[in-house]
């Protein structure tokens, strides 16, 4: 073999290991807040399939559920910071940051999926345009049921709650329960179970998938199903990440994020009846809100909502009248 031919033969090789180097496929790792049984994570898992499929295993993303990798305060920063790739978050708690991250989470705003729906549209420009600014792009949301009350005994009357010792899991649902007369104690959700059982809080309020995930019905008897609103885990990716991905790829994960947030939305609607459904067949009593407690609601709702407008500014207002039409 001449020279010349063993230096084709090396720079041929050296071409196709390039080659081959460029199109090594993406491993992504995603931060999934629930637990594998919730709904979310469910559809969490399917999105990554999607993207796998999609790109013909191009891009490969592995869900982490659980907050197995980064918990609910810390994620996303993680996120920005390119520790994760993905993850998804409530994104009401990013509301200290911007009081238009926690429309959602204004009491009787919205209170069946279409308002929500309505309010999610109306808001999503606004949050994409301030997360991408700190170099996040939003991919998808999934709406939790409407958040209803859990308590151990019976009320009638919003004076009942007076001092009950209340979990909260956001600075709006913290607001809410002071509105309420009772004290607003932070807890997260996979920490329910034991803050009740050691008398930490007394009650919640939270979606019925909640309820379920943590087995209210070891430690509380009443749910009432007040539908005070839907808060919406959100579903981001670093922008650079994203950015550093073939075209084919970006497109791909765009439209497994559409699909995704339609599966979300679908599965939220059919979820709602059927978890607060089981909660009754594991021994809880499941009810309507006491008129006396929506009559009072329904005032602090109309404080809340005056609030978040006048924090929001003409950004807020403009959201909430295009929600309403």
């Amino acid at each position: 073999m001449t020279l010349n031919r063993r230096y084709l033969l090396s720079a041929l090789a050296a071409a196709c290991m390039s080659l081959s180097s460029a199109h090594a496929a993406d491993r992504w790792n995603m931060s999934v807040e629930q637990p594998d049984g919730n709904y979310i994570s469910a559809v969490a898992r399917e999105f990554a399939a999607d993207v796998a499929k999609a790109t013909g295993g191009e891009l490969e993303i592995k869900t982490h559920s659980n907050s197995s990798l980064f918990k609910r305060p810390d994620l996303k920063r993680a996120v920005q910071t390119g520790q994760v790739q993905v993850g998804d978050v409530l994104i009401s708690v990013l509301g200290n940051e911007d009081p238009i991250f926690e429309v959602d989470a204004v009491p009787l705003l919205a209170r069946d999926f279409d308002s929500a729906w309505k309010l999610w549209k109306a808001s999503r420009a606004g949050m994409e345009s301030r997360l991408q600014k700190q170099g996040i792009k939003l991919l998808y949301s999934v709406p939790w049921p409407p958040q209803g009350i859990y308590t151990k005994v019976p009320v009638t009357q919003m004076a009942q709650f007076k001092g009950m010792k209340f979990r909260a899991y956001n600075a709006a649902t913290s607001r809410l329960v002071e509105l309420m007369g009772a004290s607003p104690t932070t807890v997260n959700s996979g920490d329910v179970p034991q803050a009740f059982g050691t008398g930490l809080i007394e009650a919640m309020i939270t979606s019925p998938a909640t309820g379920v995930d943590s087995q209210a019905w070891d430690f509380s008897k009443y749910y009432y199903d007040v539908q005070a609103f839907i808060p919406k885990n959100v579903t981001m990716v670093n922008a650079r990440a994203f950015e550093r991905l073939p075209p084919a790829s970006q497109k791909a994960v765009l439209e497994a994020a559409e699909r995704a947030e339609k599966r979300g939305w679908d599965m939220a609607r059919k979820q709602t009846s059927e978890l607060t459904q089981t909660l009754a067949k594991n021994g809880m009593i499941v009810g309507t809100t006491p008129p006396a407690i929506e009559v009072e609601l329904t005032k602090i709702g109309a404080v809340m909502a005056a609030d978040w407008v006048k924090k929001a500014g003409a950004d807020g207002k403009a959201v909430i009248d295009q929600a309403k039409r």
